[in-house]
């Protein structure tokens, strides 16, 4: 059986060269189309036309999304390089392109070589699952250290590299507190963390911070990522060091500059995130809607894609709702979204802003009922609100511990953070001491 394929080589002499070696039915590929550039490509490919695609390794445009569209409409990308050219296979790789061939390879291995990539494009089997976290359902409190734990055991961190996504429904819940709290006390730990701004919808990391928002930031890490330019020492170059253990990549400034944060790209930001720090933390915009995709008769940009990219390639989800009878009902509401997409990224609940004007009685023994009754969950950790200190901190552009608020919030965000980084909250409080004085 012949498979269909298209070659793109903009010019390129190896492609009149395979196009007629390819007639000879022995090597089971039909050429059915040459595209002289991307955009034809894309079209056909599109129509489903073809199974494989050839493209030359420096066709003009392409990048991560052009190859995440080829995938999607079932077309599997084969790069042809010069045998020499090692910058250009790995700058490929990076778009995504897993298999590569030399320009003067042979017919027969072309052949070979585009029959492995449209066997491997199979769905990977269920099961095969890459999370390491687990839900702390068991407890509203946070995870405890085992009795009889050796309490000095090594500091080192567990799930070193792990992106965690901070998400959580409208209404302002205080995704943006978590993430910045929950960066700062990773730092604090001796852990690298690295925050990153992907909020499509209304990012104000560089605000809270106090940093300029018109910088390069993610915008920019998501072009380099979607050429195959980005590598480690660029994503530090665009990011800000807060501090010695913390790194900050700003977001986008204005909403409608949410077509730069390309979902194929935001993913390759993300694998170099994991390169350079010990824990990736993610303020994520709140919609998980796909409804776009039906108003257009073409693959169009996802305004919710790079939520949900981050939520996909994520070791662990922080998911953030108000501790009122507002915020909570959003928060069940927003679990069943989460459950609905076919996200299965384990994921903590945390109920912030709690306070007993709104709630009667025991406030966190309140929430954490109405959350097992009507979610079957249990907050990982309730942060008390304490606007007092969240002003302070946002009037000097610091974070809670740097602009010396160390009240129960702080303490709140700084055992989970314990929790995320695998430490007891004892160990930790012990090791912030000896770093305060130093």
């Amino acid at each position: 059986m012949r498979f269909p394929i298209l070659t793109a080589a903009d010019g390129a002499g190896w492609e009149s060269r395979l196009v007629l070696a390819f007639e000879d039915a022995t090597h089971g590929v039909d050429v059915v189309r040459r595209c002289v550039d991307l955009v034809e490509l894309l079209a056909v490919a599109a129509a489903g036309q073809a199974r494989g695609v050839l493209v030359a390794g420096g066709l003009r445009r392409l990048d991560a999304d052009a190859v995440e569209r080829l995938a999607t409409s079932g077309a599997v990308v084969v790069g042809v390089i010069r045998a020499d050219d090692a910058a250009t296979e790995d700058r490929l790789r990076a778009m995504g392109v897993r298999f590569t061939v030399p320009d003067d390879a042979e017919p027969g291995v072309v052949a070979t070589v585009l029959e492995r990539a449209i066997a491997d494009a199979d769905p990977v089997e269920a099961g095969s699952s890459r999370h390491r976290y687990a839900d702390p359902a068991a407890s509203s409190s946070l995870v405890a250290t085992p009795a009889g734990a050796d309490s000095d055991r090594p500091s080192h961190p567990r799930r070193a590299g792990s992106v965690v996504a901070v998400w959580g429904p409208t209404g302002a819940p205080g995704r943006t507190t978590v993430a910045v709290g929950l960066s700062d006390h990773l730092a604090r730990l001796g852990c690298a963390s690295f925050l990153v701004d992907a909020d499509v919808y209304g990012g104000v990391v560089a605000t809270v911070l106090g940093l300029l928002d018109e910088s390069p930031g993610l915008a920019a890490a998501c072009r380099q990522a979607g050429t195959g330019r980005l590598d480690v020492a660029g994503l530090a170059g665009l990011s800000w060091q807060v501090t010695p253990n913390l790194r900050v990549l700003t977001g986008i400034p204005r909403a409608e500059r949410w077509p730069e944060l390309r979902p194929s790209a935001l993913s390759g930001v993300l694998q170099r995130a994991r390169e350079l720090a010990d824990f990736v933390i993610v303020d994520c915009g709140f919609c998980l809607e796909t409804d776009e995709e039906l108003a257009f008769d073409t693959l169009a940009p996802r305004r919710n894609g790079a939520t949900l990219t981050v939520l996909a390639d994520a070791d662990l989800i922080v998911v953030v709702g108000g501790a009122d009878p507002v915020g909570l009902q959003r928060l069940v509401r927003a679990l069943d979204d989460l459950r609905d997409a076919e996200i299965d990224t384990p994921s903590w609940v945390v109920a912030n802003k709690v306070r007993s004007g709104v709630v009667p009685g025991d406030a966190s023994a309140e929430v954490a009922a109405a959350l097992d009754r009507f979610a079957g969950r249990q907050p990982a950790a309730t942060l008390p609100y304490d606007r007092a200190a969240l002003d302070a901190a946002l009037t000097q552009g610091k974070t809670l511990s740097e602009a010396g608020r160390g009240g129960a919030l702080n303490a709140g965000l700084a055992e989970l953070a314990a929790a995320v980084a695998g430490v007891s909250a004892r160990r930790a409080r012990r090791r912030t001491a000896a770093r305060r004085g130093r």
